[in-house]
């Protein structure tokens, strides 16, 4: 299945460095270090490599070169959810994260998650950036297996509402207030540059050590609000695009020039060899408008498919996926077997040398290390529920229950059709699209195929009657800004201690 055409010049790239399937022995136990990089609100449409003619992605296009690309990858339509199918290996419902906010964004307390997993094969794990799975204490990833940690709260920067630093509400991006372990800090700079540069700082001292590493970089970028560095909006406004349009364009090439440095520095420390290296983005893009200075908008590029961010269409859920590791994996391959975001975890578990731990939401995806090994490799036929959740709070629905939100923003998926469901005037409609033929899903085949259409229903509906039981975090209050957990950890330590700079490691 294709939607997008590759840059011409690529192809030379390709030649270099790859690998054909059954040079190497097994991936499963070879315990490389593991760097998985997840950008916020990129779509499909947002890499030169994939298609984008205006933005200048030259590493990240470098890295899909010598990748093996999964191009029929899918996540969840938000950012919760897909973080929470990372961290648990299982579908977001699964372990109780229906939403983004109202405490609905937080990984039920009986997960084993990916980290915790990794640790037990010796590994050292650090996050940075994002975590958006629950900010109350027992909730951080400090206390879900990650060794070290660099944050800020909630689903953004700036979300004062949804709990992060009020200080990050009046200076959103630059020179933000995170939470750095235990300790509440003050950093000077960039927001993605900070998570890179610490990032990378923890990275040298774990090669010092050598220890296997697992850093999860999650950016915060190109989530709104759409704010860049003055030198990355520049080219953009020069073109005539408007500041919005230019500052998202703008955070796009900053995330491409610090795939750059981290690069550079794993070939300099002579870690590239060693080193898995991952890229992929946790939804659709969160913007549908090229925006002029002067002129009507237009539409911009989603590489051929229908929907954004937060959509049930290929475009909510359809994401890059690139998988390098030198030698080892092939690179200019592009697999197009259905797989998802909860496959993550058991696949770097595997990598690991480690057993998928036991428990009551024991991670059920599949390993991708026979398609990694063998793009041909037979690979087991699966159908796919996606659903938006957020019903109850969202004004679009209506303020519904659950059940009246069953087919809400919900789509079946399997190896050729795509079903979407949505209500127009309370009944419900189905959209089924031959993806195989039509992945733009322009054409709605539903009344030439009923048969398919009830065929997937049932699987959907009996899907959702499975979920109910899963969803701990239901019907919780909403906790006022001023209560929510990091709030009230900066208050305390301010009143304490005060708030210290962070100075990170050199590089």
């Amino acid at each position: 299945m294709k939607l997008i055409s590759v840059i011409p010049f690529l192809a030379l790239l390709l030649l270099a460095g790859c690998v054909s399937p059954g040079d190497e022995t097994s991936l499963e136990g070879t315990r490389p270090n593991i760097i998985l990089v997840i950008t916020d609100d990129q779509g499909m449409g947002d890499l030169s490599c994939l298609g984008n003619t205006i933005l200048e992605t030259p590493h990240l296009d470098r890295l899909y070169a010598r990748s093996t690309r999964f191009t029929d990858f899918h996540v969840s339509s938000t950012c919760s959810p897909t973080r929470a199918a990372l961290m648990s290996g299982r579908h977001p419902f699964d372990v109780g994260v229906t939403h983004t906010v109202y405490q609905r964004e937080r990984l039920a307390p009986a997960v084993i998650t990916l980290p915790e997993t990794l640790k037990t094969a010796g590994y050292a794990t650090g996050l940075f950036g994002k975590w958006h799975l629950g900010d109350e204490e027992a909730y951080l990833p400090q206390n879900r297996g990650f060794d070290e940690v660099l944050m800020h709260g909630a689903g953004g920067i700036g979300q004062y509402r949804w709990g992060d630093f009020k200080a990050n509400s009046e200076n959103r991006y630059f020179d933000n207030t995170l939470l750095h372990n235990d300790t509440v800090v003050k950093t000077k700079g960039y927001c993605t540059d900070i998570f890179f540069d610490a990032a990378l700082a923890w990275i040298k001292k774990q090669n010092e050590t050598g220890q296997p590493f697992f850093a999860y970089i999650s950016t915060n970028e190109p989530h709104n609000p759409l704010i860049a560095p003055e030198s990355d909006k520049k080219r953009f406004l020069e073109l005539g695009f408007a500041e919005r349009t230019a500052a998202r364009f703008g955070m796009i090439e900053n995330i491409d020039d610090n795939i750059g440095k981290l690069m550079d520095a794993l070939e300099a420390n002579g870690m590239r060899e060693n080193t898995l290296v991952i890229f992929m983005t946790d939804n659709g893009a969160n913007s549908g408008r090229l925006r002029y200075q002067n002129g009507e908008p237009k539409p911009s590029f989603n590489a051929g498919m229908r929907g954004r961010k937060a959509s049930s269409y290929e475009g909510g859920t359809r994401v890059p996926s690139f998988w390098s590791l030198p030698g080892r994996i092939s690179a200019g391959v592009d697999i197009d077997t259905l797989t998802n975001h909860y496959d993550v975890y058991t696949t770097l578990a595997e990598f690991a040398g480690t057993e998928v731990p036991e428990g009551p939401l024991q991670p059920n995806g599949l390993s991708m290390i026979p398609l990694l090994e063998n793009s041909k490799a037979t690979w087991p036929e699966r159908t796919r529920f996606v659903h938006r959740g957020r019903w109850g709070f969202e004004p679009a629905s209506g303020q519904m229950s659950r059940e009246d939100a069953r087919y809400v923003s919900a789509a079946v998926r399997t190896e050729r059709w795509r079903l979407v469901f949505d209500l127009v005037d309370g009944e419900p409609t189905a959209h089924l699209a031959d993806i195989q033929n039509d992945p733009g899903e322009r054409t709605n085949l539903a009344e030439q195929h009923p048969e398919v259409v009830k065929e997937l229903k049932q699987a959907f509906d009996e899907w959702w009657e499975t979920t109910e039981s899963y969803l701990v975090n239901e019907g919780l209050p909403h906790i006022p800004s001023e209560k929510q957990p990091f709030p009230m950890r900066y208050q305390k330590q301010l009143k304490a201690e005060g708030i210290p700079l962070w100075e990170p490691i050199e590089i």
